[in-house]
């Protein structure tokens, strides 16, 4: 059965080479979207470093002693003036630093995920193939070149076999 997608051909040095049939292993046409989005919404709940916080009551300096007494004044009474109503009191409820974001996706999702992905690819055209690259040293001009020759633009993923 022949691919459902092909994907211009390149050798090392940047001199087109026809075209190859992509492996239909991972280039079946599916695109489960649910799926991309559940892996970047991981991915990106798992950057989260979760270092916001807020001083409670008991960690605002100051407040020691009642502001005035219990009875006989006329005002409400009051314990400290730390507390949460009092300008410059302790939050109640704010953010604190031992929260978790962290978020597991099965193995299987992430498999779809980026065979989905692999697929948008393929539709837009934008997969190239190059022939094994054999560099005398590892320079960025030499891979620079290679882009440029194939036309490849703005953020480029290489993937070898090895």
């Amino acid at each position: 059965m022949a691919s459902k997608y092909k994907a211009p051909a390149f050798k090392a040095d940047g001199a087109k080479n026809g075209e190859r049939e992509l492996p239909d292993v991972l280039f079946d046409g599916t695109v489960h979207e649910a799926a991309m989005w559940q892996v970047v919404k991981a991915y990106l709940a798992n950057q989260r470093q979760a270092t916001a916080s807020v001083k409670t009551r008991s960690e605002v300096s100051g407040g020691n002693r009642k502001p005035w007494r219990q009875k006989g004044t006329g005002r409400a009474r009051q314990g400290s003036i730390r507390a949460p109503q009092w300008r410059g009191g302790g939050a109640v409820f704010g953010p604190r630093p031992n929260r978790n974001f962290r978020q597991d996706v099965p193995k299987q999702v992430k498999w779809l995920a980026r065979r989905s992905a692999y697929n948008v690819r393929a539709q837009d055209e934008s997969i190239f193939v190059i022939d094994p690259l054999s560099l005398e040293a590892p320079k960025t001009k030499s891979i620079v070149g290679l882009l440029e020759a194939t036309g490849a633009q703005g953020n480029v993923l290489l993937l070898t076999d090895g």
